[in-house]
């Protein structure tokens, strides 16, 4: 080949790279603006949906807290509640709590403490002044009469509250395209919407789409309330880390119409941002889950879970720790047995 020739293939070999590295930046650039763009997007949405559902906090100051906290730079704790409500029961504003657990944020640890209380636990209520199922606190007196049963049960401070319905609950599921769960044995559940046995699912690991996850949070018909409230933080667990892995980040804006109107926090968007953190930051998030223990006890033929007073107090330890609360400064009110029955 002549130095002609060579020095032309040189040159269109030349020209094909830059055209080829021109291409590659251009579609790096256009990607990145288009990132740019949908986390603006993102964040303006979220902004507007989750202050939304922003509740201001009327409850007085608990007195284990000397100011308030801020998320960013305090160990803080936060109530999630799962009610029974839906579109079909009419029943928001006198639902019981489905699911009940309490969740503590470590900070410098990066870690979580959760801690389920079965629903049938029996306690001091103290908006009725007696003791019945926890459950029912939510039933008497909302969102405020939920949050001082527990302070009074935990002895500890609930600085956020989330409270969700069944639809809340399913529609984040399906936004996040289901989360992957182990099914202990075959059930058939209602569905959000009460129609009997219209879920069935065979045991094993699998992807569960969101009226699944919820029959399988709420179903205890071959077990008790104790493994319902394991399944359920294993599921809360699922959501969580399907939720801040990176593969889900177009399911957002999904999530954030699965929110909508159906959650209710005294939490802040800005509040709500520090908490995100926990899932993205350097290192791996540590997720520790517990429940109450206890016994069945049925005074008058009507089940309740009577708390074992001992490990109570190694768990209210424990999360005093956690939040770094050295000691009480509220005597938990307690108040002998009434029989109530069964709402």
């Amino acid at each position: 080949m002549s130095n002609t020739k060579r020095v032309r293939v040189v040159r269109r070999k030349k020209r094909k790279l830059r055209k080829w590295i021109k291409f590659v930046l251009l579609s790096t650039l256009i990607a990145f603006i288009g990132l740019i763009g949908y986390g603006a997007y993102l964040y303006i949405k979220a902004d507007s949906v989750l202050s939304e559902s922003y509740v201001e906090d009327t409850r007085e100051k608990s007195p284990l807290r000397e100011a308030m906290v801020d998320p960013s730079i305090d160990n803080v704790s936060v109530l999630i509640m799962g009610v029974d409500a839906n579109e079909h029961r009419d029943n928001a504003e006198s639902a019981r709590t489905d699911a009940l657990m309490v969740a503590t944020f470590n900070k410098d640890e990066k870690s979580i403490n959760l801690v389920s209380i079965p629903r049938d636990s029996l306690v001091y209520i103290p908006y009725v002044g007696y003791e019945d199922k926890i459950n029912h606190a939510h039933y008497f007196g909302g969102t405020e009469a939920a949050i001082e049963t527990v302070e009074n049960l935990l002895d500890i401070p609930i600085d956020y509250y989330v409270k969700l319905n069944f639809h809340a609950f399913v529609d984040v599921v399906d936004a996040l395209n289901g989360i992957t769960v182990d099914v202990p044995y075959e059930l058939k559940e209602s569905n959000s919407m009460d129609k009997r046995d219209s879920i069935h699912l065979l045991p094993g690991e699998q992807t569960v789409d969101g009226e699944e996850a919820l029959a399988l949070a709420r179903t205890r018909k071959l077990d008790n309330d104790i493994e319902r409230g394991k399944r359920q933080q294993e599921i809360m667990k699922a959501v969580i880390n399907k939720a801040t892995s990176v593969n889900s980040l177009l399911n957002y804006d999904d999530v954030l119409e699965a929110v909508g109107d159906n959650m209710e926090t005294n939490m802040t968007f800005s509040d709500m941002k520090t908490f995100i953190t926990y899932g993205t930051s350097a290192g791996k998030l540590s997720i520790d889950t517990h429940t109450l223990e206890g016994d069945d006890y049925k005074p008058g033929g009507v089940y309740y879970w009577a708390l074992d007073q001992i490990a109570l107090e190694e768990t209210k330890n424990m999360l005093k720790d956690h939040l770094d609360i050295s000691t009480s400064t509220v005597e938990t009110q307690t108040a002998p047995y009434e029989a109530n029955g069964e709402l």
